[in-house]
């Protein structure tokens, strides 16, 4: 019996078993998007002009132009700078560090400085230009891939829903999440200063980036159980008030 588990399908299916939600996020929120943001990559790097549907894209979203929607997504694309986001952050930065959630701390700190870093980076790299269709409402000067918006609002969204994801909270922080990166999606896609890719492609970075910086700091307090061999240990979720008594030593 103890040669069969030393076995190297005896260690994989263990492994598979123990961590099978570890591998599936690891698949599905950093692999999956990292792949889509390097089919967009290389595609805007080879020609500026990107993909055959950006541009219908855009077209049919500005022939729903009116002065009543012009208006809105002149004020609802604000919600997704990084000035205005930087204060959402801020202000759930001082509400962990008032509750010595050292580890979500560091994960706000490291995902949202790391985005940004990011963003900046690619948008020098790759100098895509923005659309030129129309005149927009809200012209930008800098590059276009991938969209800062996009990334920002994704960013923001990400977090909050993984620092809620123990609670009860969870599923809200999805839906006004998804409301909220869509809305900003759709005010950059109107306004004309965006192709759909670079949409795509800032989402696409920001749940990798997201994600993967989770999986690594793991915000949330765990602990360990043992799986015949797997080390280390698997990960379990701990109750509330077992979270409780550890915070202090987060």
């Amino acid at each position: 019996m103890d040669a069969e588990k030393k076995t190297p399908v005896s260690f994989i299916k263990n492994l598979l078993v123990a961590r099978w939600r570890s591998l599936l996020l690891l698949f599905l929120g950093v692999y999956l998007p990292l792949q889509i943001f390097q089919v967009l990559a290389v595609q805007v790097w080879q020609y500026q002009v990107g993909f055959p549907w950006d541009v219908p894209i855009l077209l049919a979203v500005h022939s729903t132009a009116n002065p009543q929607l012009d208006t809105l997504a002149v004020v609802l694309t604000k919600l997704g700078s990084f000035w205005t986001v930087l204060p959402i952050l801020t202000t759930i930065a001082l509400i962990l560090l008032w509750q010595k959630r050292w580890r979500s701390l560091v994960y706000l700190l490291i995902t949202a400085l790391g985005s940004a870093f990011i963003n900046r980076t690619a948008k020098e790299l790759w100098h895509r230009l923005r659309p030129d269709l129309w005149k927009s409402l809200a012209p930008e000067l800098d590059f276009a891939f991938p969209s800062g918006h996009a990334m920002t609002s994704t960013t923001l969204a990400i977090i909050v829903l993984i620092l809620a994801w123990q609670s009860s909270w969870r599923w809200l922080a999805w839906i006004v999440g998804s409301l909220y990166v869509l809305t900003i999606a759709w005010t950059r896609l109107y306004l004309g200063v965006h192709f759909p890719s670079d949409i795509l492609a800032g989402w696409m970075v920001a749940i990798a980036w997201g994600t993967g910086v989770s999986m690594i700091i793991k915000p949330h307090l765990v602990k360990t159980v043992p799986v015949p061999g797997v080390q280390p240990a698997a990960e379990t979720t701990l109750l509330p008030e077992e979270q409780e008594k550890l915070a202090a030593n987060e």
